[in-house]
């Protein structure tokens, strides 16, 4: 958050992820070897999360869609961060961004 209230206290966020890939080799081993490993993917993101002091939620996704795409066997990443109980009369707000491997600088 921006504001000096929100920096002290932390908030809640909600992250969803969509990934794509090659799933064929996955689903003609059968092997987790060979498959994205979703639970390492949640794991290091809430690493980042927890040890991050982002300002804004469009940072956070640049940089959590960064590290899927270098960090893990993914060909495109969508991200939706989301804050619930923002605003009033709203259930949450948020931003969502959708990123490449072969677009990274």
């Amino acid at each position: 958050g921006i504001k000096p209230d929100e920096r002290t206290k932390r908030q809640d966020i909600l992250i969803n992820v969509e990934v794509e890939a090659d799933l064929g080799p996955a689903a003609r081993s059968d092997s987790i070897e060979d498959a994205v490993n979703y639970r390492s993917i949640s794991k290091r993101i809430i690493r980042r999360v927890e040890n991050g002091s982002d300002h804004l939620a469009e940072k956070l996704a640049e940089d959590l869609a960064r590290m899927i795409l270098e960090d893990f066997p993914v060909d495109r990443v969508t991200l939706r961060i989301e804050k619930p109980g923002a605003l009033r009369f709203a259930r949450s707000v948020g931003v969502e961004i959708t990123r490449e491997r072969d677009a990274l600088p």
